[in-house]
């Protein structure tokens, strides 16, 4: 019983987990790929053995509930409270998305670093760049991200945190990630630049406000419908592209000494 108790909760922390849902990763990884440089693309080809970061762009989401992976679990969010700046945001001791994509920079770029520990690095770094974009991944501690926030999405039960995994993003546009890739990836060179400007830490303090702004319109106990999709498919689409180009600048910026 002790060990059937234990499987429901690990799978319902899996769900709570998740971000963007598996499109949205793979629209992430996708737009990635079409930004590498030659170079870069030849190293990460030859790191995953020749799959593409698209195939891995979910893995770290089943992973991180498995035993040998568990202490990825704090690393697909950073939880900023209301009334903390992410300065003084109280620090995840395990670690969180923004500690670990860092740390997963450095092990790519250390000469020194075993091929099996840049592999496990680049399978965490495409998904976790990702989770970071997601405003409810970068939420309240206190609500889990939204996951303690019900409400109604066409008239069924579910919660904040669920909606923007899947159901916002599913309804906004019914396209495979080739599809999305191709009509969300039209960034002019002066528009991409501005994007992949400044640091992994400012690309997180930059998702805050669009966060806080999501608390405010997402209300406990009502129902939400096609108002909500109109006003937030275009912020969806908005952090897709920034997670992918800045996912291609991170690999090429690592790989790629000609790069800028």
């Amino acid at each position: 019983m002790k060990r059937y108790i234990a499987l429901l909760m690990l799978g319902a922390s899996a769900l709570a987990a998740c971000a963007w849902s598996q499109k949205g990763h793979d629209v992430t990884a996708y737009i990635a790929e079409r930004h590498l440089t030659p170079r870069t693309a030849a190293a990460i080809d030859s790191l995953l053995e020749g799959r593409s970061m698209v195939y891995w762009a979910n893995w770290l989401d089943n992973a991180s509930h498995t035993m040998p992976y568990a202490y990825t679990k704090t690393w697909h969010y950073k939880n900023v409270d209301e009334g903390d700046t992410y300065e003084s945001a109280p620090a995840n001791p395990a670690g969180d998305a923004v500690t670990a994509i860092k740390a997963q920079l450095e092990t790519l770029a250390d000469s020194t670093a075993a091929f099996a520990d840049k592999q496990l690095a680049m399978k965490i770094l495409v998904h976790v760049v990702g989770d970071m974009h997601q405003p409810m991944h970068m939420g309240h501690a206190r609500d889990l991200g939204g996951n303690r926030i019900k409400l109604k999405y066409f008239g069924r039960d579910t919660n904040l945190h669920s909606i923007w995994d899947s159901a916002l993003p599913e309804a906004a546009h019914k396209w495979s990630y080739t599809e999305w890739q191709q009509q969300i990836d039209r960034a002019t060179p002066d528009e991409q630049a501005a994007i992949v400007a400044g640091s992994v830490d400012d690309w997180a303090r930059e998702t805050l406000p669009v966060a806080a702004e999501v608390y405010v319109y997402f209300q406990p106990g009502r129902n939400y419908s096609y108002d909500a999709i109109a006003r937030w498919a275009p912020v969806i689409e908005r952090q897709l592209l920034r997670a992918g180009l800045r996912l291609a600048h991170v690999l090429n910026s690592t790989f790629d000494p000609s790069y800028r």
